[in-house]
């Protein structure tokens, strides 16, 4: 039987909204990550809208063993005082920001991990000589980002009678201390080696190399989820494996010549 010509279009309109109703329909909703945007060597929205670093490209990886591609990535920011907030909001899906594991954040997030360990340190104008240690902190203007465990050890055992600012982001800190509102900067040596290598800071200030405390970071997620946990941690232990790590450490750390520790047993969840 012939098909009036009218009766074709209509059928192949139809047809098509079908099928476009169905790729729709499959269409994969994008993998939404917490980072940071201001931590250059781990975590850095770029002029031109690309993000770099070092917990970028270990998301990446994690977004990939998930079955991710790049372009299917939604990067959020996170700041250190919010990161359990967009966990427990469902945000984002997980969250790659420098982000060390705690007890105390235990009780509100979980976390797949460790995938890197640093140590908090000490950053200085370069011609200031009177901070040395820790303890030369009771009589300085110490700058940290609020939520951070920096401050919190700073406060609680390094030097108690510190004069701690507390500001958005390390960002603010740097400009503080090179403005000479605070006298030294404080978090872990991997976030403060990214800011003395960037470009246009090289010389102005320097690490004074103390291992305050250590950091693991982990990925954190929402609590309960433990399948993600397991998948997470599986791509992590692969990322060592076959050499990605390495490769990605050298990449974004390189260039600050410190010392950085191996990568570490992934443990969290087990």
């Amino acid at each position: 039987m012939k098909v009036p010509k009218a009766g074709a279009v209509v059928a192949v309109i139809a047809l098509a909204a079908t099928a476009t109703g169905c790729a729709g329909d499959s269409a994969k909703e994008p993998l939404a990550i917490g980072i940071k945007f201001d931590q250059p060597g781990i975590g850095m929205r770029e002029a031109d809208g690309t993000y770099t670093g070092f917990d970028v490209d270990v998301a990446t990886y994690i977004a990939k063993e998930l079955g991710y591609k790049p372009n299917e990535i939604e990067f959020k920011q996170v700041y250190s005082s919010d990161r359990e907030l967009l966990i427990q909001y469902n945000e984002v899906k997980f969250v790659a920001a420098s982000y060390s594991i705690s007890d105390k954040r235990k009780e509100k997030v979980d976390f797949a991990g460790p995938y890197f360990i640093a140590h908090q340190d000490l950053l200085v104008r370069s011609t200031d000589t009177s901070i040395t240690k820790a303890e030369d902190l009771n009589s300085k203007r110490l700058c940290s980002v609020t939520g951070s465990t920096s401050a919190e050890n700073v406060r609680k055992t390094l030097a108690p009678k510190a004069s701690v600012l507390e500001l958005g982001s390390y960002s603010d800190c740097l400009v503080a201390l090179q403005d000479n509102q605070a006298d030294a900067m404080t978090t872990d040596n991997s976030i403060l080696a990214g800011y003395a290598a960037q470009k246009g800071n090289e010389g102005k200030f320097r690490l004074l190399g103390l291992n305050l405390s250590n950091e693991n970071y982990g990925i954190g997620l929402k609590k309960g989820d433990a399948d993600l946990q397991r998948k997470i941690n599986a791509a992590l232990t692969k990322m060592v494996s076959d050499g990605s790590w390495d490769a990605a450490v050298k990449k974004n750390f390189g260039p600050a010549n410190y010392k950085y520790e191996p990568a570490p047993q992934v443990t969290s969840g087990s």
